[in-house]
C-alpha cells in the first residue's frame, strides 16, 4: 500500500481542479449576457424574479468570470510544467490538442467562406428570390462599391507576412538558447499585430459599405471581422509569451506556450490569404472601386 501512490507512468494525474466547473459558469453566463444585451440594445426589457436582465453587466460579469478562468487554468498548466509534469507523452497530447483546436477554427471559417462563395458563385439563384432581389443577378451586387485590393488589404498582407517570419525567427531563437533573439522576434510581431488591427479599423470606419446593406457587406464583415478578433486574440496570446520570456520562461526544450502562439498565428495569416485573394480580389472582381 505504501506504493500505491507511486509514479511509474509518463502521465499526468492532475490534482482536483475548479476550472473547468467555473469556466462552463463563465461561459454561460457570458452566452446569456450577450444575449440579453442584445435587447438591451433595441430597447427592450426582459424581467425575471422582479429583476430587468436586459442589461450590460449580466455579459460583464460572464466575461469577468470567463477571463479569471482562463489566467488560473493556464496558470497552473504552466506551473505543472515547471514542476517537470509535462513529460514527453504530456507535451505530445498537449500538441495533438492544440491541433485540434486549430483544425476546429478552420471548420469555424470554412463555414463564413461557405456563405461567401454561395453568395457570389450564385448571386441569381432562382430558388433564392430574394438574394436576387437585392443583387441584380450579379456579384458584387448593383450598386456596391468596393475596397481597393491593392491598397490597405495589400498592406495588412505584408504586415502579416512580416509578422509569421518574426514569430518565426522568435521560435527559431528559443531553440538556439537565444533569448534577446527571443524577445526581439516577439517584439515585432505584436507589434506587427497591433499594426494590423489598427488598419483594418482604419479601413472598417472607412469602408463605402455597411453590414446591413447588402449581402455582399455582411458576407465581408463576419469572416473579414472574426478573423480580425482572431488576430487579437493571437496577439494577446504572443504578448503573454513575450511577458514571459522577459521574466525568463522558455527553454529549447520546454517552450510550448510559444509554439502554440506560433502555430496559432500562422494559422491566423493563412486564413487572411485566403481571404485575401478570396475575398479582396476575385469577391470584388469587375465593382466600381471606391476612392478616397
Amino acid at each position: 500500500m505504501a506504493n500505491a501512490h507511486q509514479k511509474n507512468h509518463d502521465y499526468h494525474i492532475i490534482d482536483p481542479s475548479p476550472w473547468p466547473l467555473l469556466s462552463s459558469i463563465g461561459a454561460f453566463v457570458l452566452a446569456l449576457g450577450g444575449i440579453v444585451y442584445m435587447r438591451y440594445l433595441a430597447g427592450g426589457s426582459l424581467k425575471l424574479f422582479g429583476l430587468e436582465m436586459a442589461n450590460p453587466w449580466i455579459m460583464i460579469i460572464g466575461l469577468a468570470i470567463t477571463l479569471y478562468s482562463m489566467f488560473g487554468w493556464w496558470s497552473d498548466t504552466i506551473k505543472e510544467g515547471n514542476e517537470g509534469h509535462h513529460t514527453r507523452v504530456v507535451s505530445l497530447h498537449l500538441r495533438y490538442g492544440m491541433i485540434m483546436f486549430i483544425a476546429s477554427e478552420v471548420m469555424f471559417f470554412v463555414a463564413w467562406f461557405w456563405a461567401f462563395f454561395d453568395a457570389s458563385l450564385f448571386p441569381g439563384e432562382a430558388i433564392q428570390a430574394t438574394r436576387v432581389e437585392h443583387t441584380g443577378g450579379v456579384w458584387p451586387p448593383k450598386g456596391i462599391e468596393v475596397l481597393d485590393p491593392w491598397h490597405l488589404p495589400l498592406y495588412n498582407t505584408v504586415i502579416l507576412l512580416l509578422s509569421g517570419t518574426c514569430v518565426t525567427w522568435a521560435h527559431h531563437a528559443i531553440l538556439h538558447n537565444d533569448r534577446k533573439g527571443l524577445i526581439s522576434g516577439l517584439t515585432l510581431t505584436v507589434l506587427l499585430g497591433m499594426l494590423f488591427s489598427f488598419v483594418q479599423i482604419y479601413e472598417y470606419v472607412h469602408a463605402p459599405f455597411a453590414f446591413k446593406d447588402s449581402i455582399y457587406g455582411a458576407t465581408f464583415f463576419m469572416a473579414t471581422g472574426f478573423h480580425g478578433f482572431h488576430v487579437f486574440v493571437g496577439t494577446v496570446f504572443l504578448l503573454v509569451c513575450l511577458l514571459r520570456a522577459i521574466n525568463g520562461a522558455f527553454t529549447p526544450k520546454q517552450h510550448f506556450g510559444l509554439e502554440a502562439a506560433a502555430w496559432y498565428w500562422h494559422f491566423v495569416d493563412v486564413v487572411w490569404l485566403f481571404l485575401f485573394f478570396a475575398v479582396y480580389i476575385w469577391g470584388g472582381w469587375g465593382a466600381p472601386i471606391a476612392h478616397g
